[in-house]
């Protein structure tokens, strides 16, 4: 159980940081003067695949240390491997679909994936010296 409250806690700091993020990025492309459709949905889309990205892979890996805790190390490292492949892979097809449909322009759909070590990175800066570390 515990391991599920530090799943959510942690997702919803990355959720916090990425709608910061993103919408300071939104903000600069409006000033300047690249405000349209695709470059706001683009935003939006992206920083929510960003966290539901990282919201998965949060499970899996909690799921993992859960087996490898009950002594089945193989099973955890292949869980792990696993949810990676299929996490990127439909990841890349959703970001490929949501771009050649001319939906979303690349950089602003793109982009909001690179925000989400910067936001681990500040994060640690709040935590409490007593907070366990996820």
């Amino acid at each position: 159980m515990e391991s599920r409250k530090i799943v959510f806690k942690e997702t919803a700091i990355m959720g916090i940081g990425m709608l910061l993020c993103v919408g300071v990025m939104l903000g600069l492309y409006a000033a300047l003067g690249y405000w349209n459709r695709p470059i706001w949905l683009g935003g939006i889309l992206g920083g929510v695949l960003a966290v539901l990205n990282f919201f998965l892979m949060a499970v899996g890996t909690s799921l993992a240390a859960d087996k490898a805790e009950a002594q089945d190390v193989k099973g955890g490292k292949s869980l792990l491997q696993m949810s990676m492949g299929i996490r990127y892979l439909v990841l890349i097809v959703v970001l490929f679909v949501l771009i050649k449909s001319g939906l979303c322009e690349v950089l602003p759909t793109v982009l909001p994936l690179a925000f989400i070590r910067p936001i681990l990175t500040f994060g640690e800066f709040f935590r409490k010296t007593g907070d366990e570390k996820a």
